[in-house]
């Protein structure tokens, strides 16, 4: 059996467009990924919760909706896996916490009801460091994800069971979240796309921190044109829950990334470097030459220097904060959490008025440069991480380019420093390494530049494709 005989593999595009016309049931789509659950999920640990039984009865009410000829959402019938971060009625969420292990919320997030109401049926639970502290998907109620590609090497984090459920072929489209990189990391790592949105675009009910710029919800799939359709499913209206929500300045997201067929007059620039920790020379390769390339395609491309470097501490000191105020009423009791989370906090719980004074000062600067920065290029291109996948036993990468590492979070700079900014982002499959393990290139723009970023993001990709990794090849033809 080939990959392409697999309907878990499909695009979510397609498979959408299949069921609209009655030539795949969602029962039937469903079943594929069932199966490829089974064959494969022990080994990868990407989904912590399955939720079959009550997949199956939506998949059956949605395949009843098709026959019957009823009005049907972007997603019907499509299975998606939501993060263990994102509360979900009926369906334990743990946060990857012992605290909540047994915890099934009453209510779905406000997210989590957009994707129903488009149609899509949701797997299960995909596997998260506790709390989403973490760049490697870890934590002590459900262990380690390992990534697809190769099963002793990490994938990532924090939303790394989403990215491997799709680089393993168990589900077409996954939910995450992304604060400092938990999209783009583990899509890099897994060879997939994922998209941090403009902060208030997708609704974050019931967040803790209503009015917290750093953490969003966003989609990850296998390709941008899935990507598209299932950020334009997560948008809208929350019934007033959310106080930063936005409206977007475009509209049919899917349809204007699908006709996407160049970047004519998009002015992009290449960044090698922007965190200042140095970049594995394989993936400093491979991001310039698929940047470059993209000057087939129409858009005019330079490699500029340009450098957020300086914001470092500042988003530590930021984090800190946040994490400090999150867990506020747990500060007597930091024993309970693992090591990420509990130095989280209490470097939070530490700082002073001056610390976070001279911070918010930095993140106005820094936002003044990108703002300045984008009034003469479209987009800027780099490097996603600094490193390929390493070993999953590590929290971290000890060193990047001779530099040593301090702390779990400082590797991932690349993306944290355009949190800190909340510019909207993408990560996007530019290419191999020599050992085969997927590179990803990040695609950054001003706020609302999701249809050139998802664009952009699916030529990269068309111009570097992805040969999926031989665990899900061979599964499939098991």
């Amino acid at each position: 059996m080939s990959l392409a005989d697999e309907l878990s593999w499909r695009p979510a595009t397609e498979l959408a467009r299949l069921i609209r016309s009655k030539a795949v049931s969602p029962v039937e789509l469903l079943q594929s990924c069932l199966e490829a659950i089974e064959r494969l999920n022990s080994k990868i640990n990407a989904i912590c919760t399955l939720a079959a039984e009550s997949a199956m009865a939506a998949a059956e009410r949605a395949e009843r909706a098709v026959m019957a000829g009823d009005k049907i959402g972007l997603l019907h019938g499509v299975p998606i896996g939501i993060k263990d971060l994102t509360p979900t009625a009926g369906i334990r969420t743990t946060f990857g916490s012992p605290l909540y292990a047994n915890n099934v919320p009453g209510e779905d997030a406000a997210v989590v009801k957009r994707i129903k109401q488009a149609g899509a049926i949701v797997v299960g639970k995909t596997n998260t460091p506790e709390f989403g502290a973490g760049a490697n998907t870890v934590n002590r109620v459900f262990g380690a994800t390992r990534n697809p590609w190769d099963l002793a090497l990490s994938v990532g984090g924090s939303s790394g069971g989403g990215a491997a459920a799709l680089a393993s072929g168990m589900l077409p489209l996954a939910e995450g979240t992304d604060f400092g990189g938990s999209l783009r990391v583990p899509a890099a790592f897994c060879g997939v796309v994922g998209l941090r949105p403009t902060v208030g675009l997708v609704p974050r009910y019931p967040a803790p921190l209503p009015w917290d710029v750093g953490s969003v919800h966003g989609p990850m799939a296998r390709n941008a044109d899935d990507a598209a359709l299932l950020l334009e499913a997560m948008m809208g209206d929350d019934d007033g829950l959310t106080p930063i929500s936005v409206t977007p300045l475009w509209k049919s997201l899917a349809a204007t990334v699908a006709q996407s067929r160049d970047l004519k007059n998009l002015r992009i620039g290449y960044a090698p470097n922007i965190a200042g920790l140095g970049i594995d020379p394989e993936i400093g390769t491979a991001c310039r030459n698929a940047a470059m390339r993209l000057d087939d395609y129409g858009a005019r491309v330079e490699e500029i220097e340009f450098s957020v470097a300086d914001g470092l501490e500042a988003f530590l000191v930021l984090r800190g904060v946040t994490m400090a105020v999150r867990f506020f009423e747990s500060l007597h009791e930091l024993e309970k959490f693992e090591p990420n989370l509990k130095g989280n906090i209490e470097a939070g719980a530490k700082l002073t008025i001056g610390d976070i004074a001279r911070a918010e000062r930095k993140r106005a600067e820094l936002w003044h440069r990108w703002r300045t920065l984008f009034e003469r290029i479209d987009l800027l291109l780099t490097p996603t991480t600094p490193v390929p996948p390493f070993p999953v036993e590590q929290n971290y990468p000890d060193t990047i380019a001779g530099r040593k590492m301090s702390s779990y979070i400082d590797w991932i700079a690349p993306t944290f420093l355009v949190t800190l900014s909340s510019l909207p982002a993408a990560s996007a499959p530019c290419g191999h390494t020599a050992g085969g393990l997927p590179i990803g290139l990040q695609i950054i723009g001003p706020r609302f530049a999701e249809p050139k970023i998802l664009a952009t993001a699916k030529l990269v990709h068309e111009a570097n494709p992805t040969v999926w990794p031989l665990i899900a090849k061979s599964a499939a033809r098991s």
